[in-house]
């Protein structure tokens, strides 16, 4: 998965820490963009094999089935855990009642799995490397 990021601060000589340009839903076109278009910029650290500089505008890599099944745990996993919830109270003939609190207790089950994981994957982060300079950002 490639995406497009500006370097902003240079930690050692073969790391970098980026600036990611991630697109926002309104195409930068909406009358609040002033708002999400700072939400939309995140910092990583990346490998910088290439020796890029700061100011860089560069192109950015990462596994993209790390990213995907990120995506997956954090997006997918609670509400399919909070539809089984439910599912799994009207097999049992519960109330509608019960029914939306079992749902709900299912949904904090998946919030818990996507902490837990993500507390275990903070020892081997999905990792970012340069593999081009596009251009300089102008100042």
């Amino acid at each position: 998965m490639t995406q497009f990021a500006i370097i902003k601060k240079l930690p050692s000589p073969d790391k970098a820490e980026v600036e990611v340009l991630r697109g926002t839903a309104c195409g930068d076109s909406c009358e609040s963009c002033g708002v999400c278009h700072y939400a939309s910029k995140i910092r990583v650290e990346a490998r910088n094999d290439i020796g890029a500089q700061v100011g860089d505008r560069v192109e950015i890599e990462a596994t993209t089935s790390r990213v995907l099944g990120a995506a997956v745990l954090v997006y997918v996993v609670p509400f399919v855990l909070f539809f089984i919830g439910y599912a799994l109270a009207a097999a049992l003939s519960m109330t509608e009642v019960m029914r939306v609190v079992m749902s709900f207790a299912f949904f904090a089950l998946g919030l818990g799995v996507v902490v837990a994981v993500g507390r275990r994957h903070r020892k081997n982060p999905i990792t970012y490397n340069i593999t081009r300079v596009i251009g300089h950002e102008a100042a």
